[in-house]
């Protein structure tokens, strides 16, 4: 009986020091595996779809047709955002005509000619989005006009304002979210500069 528990004994303590050795885990990795970044390429330049609006306007008393077409322009620099994409930029063609067919004003603007009204950052990084016709009121046409970083809702606004000589003036659009009452204090306190 003796020689039976030894040999038990010995059964035991081997099974012991294989449950140790088996339970003693895997050993850590010291290697950290990080997924891969992988830098976007940037797409084709994107550009603003063409457009073209034409409104009868009654004015000083007479009929005129109120023509803006966009057209994005290869010839013009392009605009990069902060991960490299590139956006085209656009030129607009802006006509008065009377009633007959002749032409009061007409004029091509791009980003370029509104430079005076923009900061470093919109001059350098911004595209020329929009612009629109927004009322005839006594002597003057009002039109709209944006220049935005491409994709974002940050933008200059600007007012164009025609007279019934054919002068255009710019300025920047300060009173976007006031009353009709204080854009009417405000324009009479105004400098204004000719294009």
């Amino acid at each position: 009986m003796f020689i039976m528990k030894q040999i038990l004994s010995v059964v035991l303590l081997g099974s012991m020091a294989v449950m140790l050795v088996a339970c003693g885990g895997k050993k850590k990795s010291e290697n950290i595996i990080a997924p891969r970044i992988v830098k976007v390429q940037p797409k084709e330049p994107i550009r603003m779809q063409p457009y073209l609006d034409e409104k009868q306007v009654s004015w000083i008393g007479k009929t005129y047709y109120v023509t803006v077409g966009r057209q994005p322009s290869d010839s013009l620099p392009m605009v990069k955002d902060e991960t490299g994409q590139k956006y085209v930029d656009n030129v607009f063609r802006m006509t008065v005509s009377r009633k007959d067919g002749s032409v009061f004003f007409s004029r091509t603007f791009t980003k370029k000619a509104l430079s005076q009204y923009l900061d470093d950052d919109f001059n350098k990084t911004g595209v020329f989005e929009g612009l629109v016709f927004d009322k005839a009121e006594g002597d003057y046409l009002f039109f709209g006009a944006s220049v935005g970083h491409p994709q974002s809702d940050e933008y200059i606004p600007l007012i164009f304002r025609l007279s019934r000589m054919g002068e255009l003036v710019i300025k920047r659009d300060t009173q976007m979210d006031s009353t009709p009452e204080d854009k009417n204090n405000s324009s009479e306190q105004a400098t204004d500069e000719d294009v």
